[in-house]
């Protein structure tokens, strides 16, 4: 065991600088807000971001036409009443400069600026066992004990570079949407590769294609993507939000994705195949999302699943002049929406334009980069100035694993979600005490309104402390038990779902070597707040609460 003078093995000395009740590391929606509420409490707390500045995953993705796919009236903070009425969207949704400006806005109005640590990456959290505390390390050489480690690190932030050979002999740009430098990239007369085809390469390909002298799209597998139908904010609308924001927010945060939209309670089958294109016809008209809400079992029952799938690809081959490159946008190897289904806005037009190619590498993998651009295995090479890498990200677990975490007897969080994440909730993980991850693996997360499931896991959370300092207990942790019914839990009800028949990032297929785990909670996100509230309400069973004595007291 180590003290509060000594490092954690492995790691260099380092000054001890701080002493806090709590360190949060991200300074995204998740990390400003449990500060806020922390600071609510009367604790001491500090965010560690990486960044410059505040926003997290909102900071980091500046990729033209980057936008957010829930609509900007629910993607927003409800814990503020003042807040969320004085605050003005000007779209339906709202595009990445807004929202940063939102989470800068949210920094000041509360003054949370002077509790975050910028340019400051955490690099390692040991646990102390013999004062209940953590010491943090960063990649400035601080030293910070803690009582609490807060992961707010986020779910989509860890950017994934591919491993292709060559790819630092390549003379041109090279730019991830997930890390967009922040000056003004100019595509204008060049010839620019995008490789993949996720949410960010369906975003941003429309808008550099505008730009662009040429376009090559790289894919290897093609997505089902809804139109946006994005607009101005509709004023009517906002102010049907604002009359009664209460209410409207209590119905969404029981809603299986934490977003208000109406889910048509029949099933695809029961209805005929007239009624059920008419009710396709709609959603995608309004556009957004929401398509998936169109019958009730859609994500359970493959046959309906089919009719949506289906509708879509018709859709793609109406939109698409050339008959190859619509064959080749159609997905057909995975259900509709058991990949994160997109949102776009002339993503499929655009493959009409002059300037613009679809290269297919599923059936011609990329073999290397070249000094000039990329070569594939058939033997074709592409000349480009620019490539952008729209190749996603290490998700759910990516950037908590990025940090050395141990816990009791320096037991390290890598190894133990060696063959995948393990938490209970997705809240705590067993045997690290004090560790907290908002939206973490075996959540609803990614599966629903982020906002609003970090303020559900954040109140949750701000509770939980409350109800500890309350019986003098200092120290959480989960059972073995109950961490193991949980992961269990997880794995039988996203096996209920059609979502495991994608090789998706859910699963995290799209990283080499990475375990083929089912990651988050599917069940819901109204189901999930109902166990959580269960949980607290009856004195938190299937955690342990103790109070360590603190080094200091026993020294004296």
């Amino acid at each position: 065991m180590q003290n509060l003078t000594s490092p954690p093995p492995g790691q260099a000395a380092g000054k001890l600088i701080e002493v806090l009740d709590a360190a949060i590391v991200g300074a995204g929606f998740a990390g400003l807000y449990m500060l806020h509420r922390l600071r609510g409490l009367g604790m001491t707390a500090r965010i560690f971001e990486a960044a410059a500045g505040v926003g997290g995953t909102w900071w980091w993705n500046r990729y033209p036409g980057a936008r957010c796919d829930v609509e900007s009236m629910q993607y927003s903070f409800s814990f503020d009443e003042k807040l969320q009425q004085e605050w003005h969207w000007s779209e339906r949704f709202a595009a990445q400069p807004e929202i940063l400006r939102y989470a800068e806005h949210v920094a000041d109005r509360f003054g949370l600026r002077r509790d975050i640590r910028f340019n400051t990456r955490v690099t390692a959290a040991h646990f102390d066992e013999a004062v209940g505390r953590w010491t943090i390390l960063t990649d400035r050489g601080d030293r910070v004990s803690a009582r609490y480690c807060i992961m707010a690190t986020g779910c989509l932030s860890s950017a994934r570079v591919p491993d292709i050979p060559g790819i630092e002999s390549f003379r041109g740009r090279t730019y991830h949407t997930g890390r967009w430098p922040h000056e003004e990239v100019d595509f204008t007369g060049q010839r620019v590769a995008v490789i993949g085809t996720g949410s960010s390469a369906i975003q941003a390909v429309p808008v550099i294609a505008e730009q662009a002298a040429q376009l090559f799209v790289f894919q290897r597998t093609p997505n089902f993507s809804i139109p946006s139908r994005n607009k101005p904010m509709d004023e009517e609308y906002e102010r049907w939000w604002k009359s009664d924001y209460a209410a409207h927010r209590r119905k969404a945060r029981m809603m299986r994705t934490g977003i208000l939209y109406h889910i048509d309670e029949r099933s695809a089958l029961d209805v005929s195949p007239e009624e059920r294109r008419r009710v396709y016809e709609e959603r995608w008209a309004a556009g957004g999302t929401a398509f998936m809400g169109a019958f009730v079992d859609l994500l359970r029952n493959q046959a309906a699943n089919d009719t949506a799938a289906e509708f879509v690809r018709g859709k793609i081959a109406e939109i698409v002049k050339d008959p190859t490159t619509a064959a080749l946008l159609q997905p057909r190897d995975h259900p509709i929406g058991t990949k994160r289904i997109c949102v776009d806005t002339h993503y499929y037009e655009t493959f009409n334009r002059e300037n613009v190619r679809l290269v297919d590498v599923r059936s011609a993998p990329i073999e290397a980069i070249t000094r000039t651009g990329l070569r594939l295995r058939n033997g074709a090479e592409y000349a480009v100035d620019s490539i952008v890498f729209a190749t996603g990200f290490d998700a759910m677990t990516g950037a908590v694993l990025a940090v050395d975490i141990r816990g009791r007897s320096g037991a390290s969080l890598r190894e133990k979600w060696a063959a995948g994440p393990r938490a209970h909730l997705g809240l705590m993980v067993a045997g690290f005490p004090n560790l907290f991850l908002i939206t973490g693996p075996g959540s609803p997360s990614v599966l629903s309104n982020m906002m609003v499931s970090i303020e559900q896991h954040v109140d949750w959370l701000s509770d939980c402390l409350v109800h500890m300092r309350a019986r003098g207990a200092t120290c959480i942790e989960p059972t073995q038990e109950a961490e193991d019914a949980w992961v269990a839990h997880v794995a039988e009800v996203g096996n209920r779902t059609l979502y495991p028949k994608a090789n998706s990032w859910y699963m995290g297929a799209n990283i080499p070597g990475k375990p083929r785990v089912f990651m988050p909670y599917v069940g819901g996100v109204g189901t999930y707040r109902e166990e959580c509230a269960a949980i607290a309400a009856q004195g938190y069973p299937g955690f342990r609460m103790s109070a360590p004595q603190d080094a200091a007291a026993a020294a004296q």
